[in-house]
């Protein structure tokens, strides 16, 4: 259980993480199984909608004409018996119907010898009369459709329910006929008429498209490709080009024209297509949206775990500083303390004991300038007083002055000088002495056993090289990088026992960089470590930032002395 919460309390974030992502992975699975269903259903949904739709354009034109025919045919009984053509003929001449080629009606004449003589008359529009017409090409559809009606009214058989109905035996000519009854339901006669299939196609089948189309499908009805085919199955209307595809979804007419029927197809994507690339859209939305969400939880996480790898570091930061300072002031108030009370006599022991105030006291005084140019760093109020010097000299009194310090804790050192002078250089004296003493510090606290560290002062391709370099526990290759981050301490092995602020390095690489220069490692864990600050020789500063002495850098960007920060 212990060990349990160890891992949580070392691993909260990535916990945090998992916890997050894991529903939004099952909302995503969850996503992908309903895009799934409705790539497959959405094809069936489609087409059931086409053929609903469909089916009400059919209703609508087989509602037109049944409306229509039948007023158009109901012919008062009262003409037929016996047969008053004048009244026939205005009754048609109020009742014309646009989609009827021509009307007529089937009565029976009068008697000759025992049998009645049935007749077709035809309804003369211009001249507003009836009139025989044998040689008309619908004589013959119209004496077939109204035979069987003629028959009953020739016997007196009674029809209580007269309907209309159609005859399309002769494809050319399809007719619509009512029966015609008197008071007592004995059929008198019949009226008919001839449909006239150009205006169905031109008039009253695209009118009940374009009635219907917004309706079903009101943000794509431009899309939509409704066709009239008849027995042949070929296409006699189209609503818009056809192109040849095949239709998606067809219904029979119903009432008229029953050998015909409608055909519907989405132009461009077939209503696979268009589910797959629904589901395509639909998926990556999803997809995409997932992983922003992700990303910003990975950010946020990230963000967290570096605030609070920072708290961390910081709060260590302020443990290793008390104890840094713990330890010089102590040394400082024994040794102190010694003096104070008269107990040490010896003139050499009053030396040794002053040697080592005045190096703790340095060693104090380094450590509290580290913070306050961190300080400085940080709010960006750094400020380096360039001025001609040579880098020679600032090393030589930098190392005096960390002579006590080394002989105190045993160390050597092994200063490599060069044969010729060098250039002088443009730099802040005081700010490179602070680097190499964070160099040196940070030699003596690895170096571990080994008590020898090299300094090498010298010049290449232009740069001035001040190489700091022991034999100690050296540094791993994915913690190079990371040591000159401020308050990173190393996390594992002899690095992380050594005491420190975590601060110096990254002073280091500030004050190098705001010199226009470099400062690099290299290192191999138990070999030790070699530190190299490369800074640019006087010409190649001024061809660099064209600096001239009494100028000042902040955070590496150059000013004229006595300005303001």
């Amino acid at each position: 259980m212990e060990r349990l919460r160890g891992f949580l309390k070392q691993n909260v974030l990535w916990v945090g993480l998992l916890l997050v992502l894991a529903p939004l992975l099952v909302n995503l699975g969850l996503q992908y199984r309903s895009l799934v269903e409705l790539e497959t259903n959405m094809p069936k949904a489609r087409q059931a909608k086409m053929r609903e739709f469909l089916s009400e354009v059919a209703w609508d034109v087989k509602k037109t004409y049944y409306t229509k025919a039948g007023g158009a045919l109901d012919v008062p009984a009262s003409a037929f018996n016996p047969t008053r053509e004048s009244v026939i003929a205005a009754h048609f001449a109020g009742k014309e119907f646009k989609g009827a080629k021509r009307l007529f009606v089937g009565t029976v004449g009068p008697e000759d010898s025992r049998r009645g003589i049935a007749q077709i008359l035809f309804y003369n529009s211009k001249g507003r009369k009836l009139e025989r017409c044998p040689d008309s090409p619908e004589w013959g559809a119209a004496h077939t459709a109204s035979a069987n009606w003629i028959a009953m009214s020739l016997t007196g058989t009674t029809l209580k329910s007269p309907q209309l109905s159609v005859d399309e035996r002769d494809p050319k000519h399809r007719i619509v006929v009512k029966p015609i009854v008197d008071d007592d339901w004995k059929v008198v006669g019949v009226a008919g008429m001839v449909l006239d299939p150009d205006v169905f196609k031109t008039d009253y089948l695209p009118k009940a498209i374009n009635d219907y189309l917004p309706r079903f499908f009101p943000h794509d009805a431009a899309e939509v490709v409704v066709t009239l085919r008849d027995g042949k199955k070929q296409v006699i209307f189209a609503n818009q080009p056809d192109e040849g595809k095949p239709h998606e979804a067809y219904s029979n007419l119903s009432f008229i024209f029953t050998d015909w029927y409608l055909g519907m197809r989405m132009r461009g994507l077939t209503q696979e297509e268009l589910a797959t690339r629904n589901f395509t859209i639909n998926l990556s939305l999803a997809l995409v949206t997932t992983l922003i969400l992700a990303g910003g939880i990975i950010f946020a996480m990230r963000a967290a775990s570096r605030a609070m790898k920072l708290s961390q570091m910081k709060a260590d930061f302020v443990s290793n500083v008390s104890h840094e300072l713990r330890t010089p002031l102590a040394s400082i108030r024994v040794f102190g303390e010694f003096l104070k009370l008269g107990r040490v006599n010896d003139p050499g022991k009053v030396s040794e004991y002053g040697e080592y105030i005045e190096t703790e006291s340095r060693r104090l005084t380094q450590l509290i300038n580290n913070i306050l140019d961190f300080s400085k760093i940080e709010s960006g109020q750094k400020t380096y007083q360039f001025e001609r010097a040579d880098v020679g000299r600032v090393v030589a009194e930098t190392l005096k002055t960390f002579e006590v310090r080394l002989e105190q804790s045993g160390f050597r050192i092994d200063y490599s000088a060069p044969d010729r002078p060098l250039p002088p250089a443009l730099v802040d004296p005081d700010a490179i002495a602070q680097a190499l003493i964070n160099l040196l510090d940070n030699a003596v606290k690895y170096s571990g056993k080994a008590k020898e560290i090299e300094v090498g002062l010298g010049q290449r391709d232009g740069l001035i090289e001040v190489a700091v370099t022991d034999h100690g526990v050296g540094i791993s290759r994915e913690e190079r990088e990371k040591i000159f981050e401020k308050f990173y301490r190393v996390s594992t092995g002899l690095v992380h026992d050594v005491k420190g602020s975590g601060l110096g390095l990254s002073i280091v690489k500030h004050v190098v960089e705001a010199h226009r220069g470099r400062v690099t490692v290299e290192s191999e864990p138990g070999k030790g470590s070699t530190f190299t600050m490369s800074l640019p020789a006087d010409g190649g500063a001024r061809d660099n930032s064209e600096t001239r002495p009494g100028q000042e850098s902040v955070g590496g960007q150059l000013l004229n002395s006595g300005s303001e920060v």
